[in-house]
């Protein structure tokens, strides 16, 4: 089979299209016939210095194709399912930028009849971290469902991006009201498409000032791209019991929190990694972002706030590099192409 390795950390330039044998699944695995893949920032950042096995790494969490075999106590009643693939390389050799992986069965989710492989292979990382942001604050449940969020607000720190994305669109399903910040009238359009129920440019607006226009009384939480730069913002609109939950690493800036003004509504500051996330939370996020998605609530494309760029698979290092340069929208490989 067709797959892109690596047997060095480095640059976009160390990914090479190699032929290898298709892997066999194991106890308790399936085999998965790809058609897409995703690409995620942590796919890069790992392919820069993390060290790969003996026998090299394919790199990339998230998928979505068919299911080929199945291991021994798996349903074989499974083979031909259409199915996402999520966390895939996580401590593993097989990545999903090749035509086959092979994935814990859980990691392989049926995604029924509808749904393309697109829209597949844009949930893992991205919808599961959203996931756990939107859930993890005191003042909100942890699973989510029509109607969980209701008279809730939601503040979605870079609404333009694949897990800003994300988050509009699933607190949109539990019924938030959304409130996304942009930084351009082109990502307000991609916001505005996603679901959020207000957009505010933080080049041209204040951001406390509107925040508290909709919600007098604060938001319920923060889905934080940039807590280095926004952490004195969302200190001044978060209401009481909210949760601001932080996502992503500014690469490695530190935070300053005013401590005073988060001890009066109890504030709660959560930092989230999928990959090491509590098991519970994991299992809860697959099954609500698949019920979302079998719900017809999740979308992808133009049209939905987060715009495809579509890559070959021998481009595998060209859709790394789009992903490490903030390419708006989501990279997918075409591991068919």
């Amino acid at each position: 089979m067709r797959a892109i390795t690596y047997t060095q950390p480095g640059g976009p330039d160390v990914l090479q299209l190699t032929d290898r044998a298709v892997p066999e699944p194991g106890p308790g695995e399936v085999l998965v016939r790809l058609a897409l893949a995703g690409v995620n920032p942590t796919d890069w950042k790992s392919r820069s210095s993390a060290q790969p096995g003996p026998g090299g790494q394919v790199p990339g969490q998230d998928g979505a194709g068919t299911v080929e075999a199945v291991g021994q106590g798996v349903d074989p009643a499974i083979r031909g399912e259409r199915v996402w693939v999520w966390e895939a390389a996580w401590q593993r050799p097989w990545g999903t930028a090749a035509e086959y992986t092979v994935v814990p069965a859980r990691q392989a989710v049926p995604m029924g009849p509808e749904p393309s492989f697109e829209l597949g292979a844009a949930l893992g990382i991205p919808f599961l971290t959203a996931h756990r942001c939107l859930t993890l604050g005191e003042s909100v449940p942890d699973r989510m469902g029509p109607g969980s969020l209701t008279g809730r607000t939601v503040l979605v720190q870079g609404g333009a991006g694949a897990v800003g994305n994300a988050a509009i669109q699933l607190a949109r399903w539990a019924d938030a009201t959304v409130i996304a910040t942009v930084s351009s009238p082109r990502k307000a359009q991609l916001a505005a498409a996603a679901g959020a129920s207000h957009v505010v440019d933080y080049r041209r607006q204040d951001v406390v000032a509107e925040v508290r226009k909709v919600a007098t009384k604060g938001v319920d939480t923060v889905v934080e791209v940039s807590a280095a730069r926004n952490a004195a913002v969302d200190a001044q609109v978060v209401g009481i019991h909210a949760a601001v939950a932080v996502y992503a690493d500014d690469g490695g800036a530190e935070v300053t929190i005013p401590v005073r003004a988060q001890m009066g509504p109890n504030a709660r500051w959560n930092f989230v990694l999928v990959y090491t996330q509590p098991e519970r939370a994991k299992v809860i996020g697959v099954e609500d972002v698949n019920a979302a998605l079998l719900d017809g609530a999740l979308r992808v494309g133009e049209e939905a706030g987060l715009p495809l760029h579509v890559f070959p698979l021998a481009e595998t290092a060209q859709a790394h590099r789009a992903v490490q340069e903030g390419a708006v929208g989501k990279v997918l490989i075409d591991v068919t192409a």
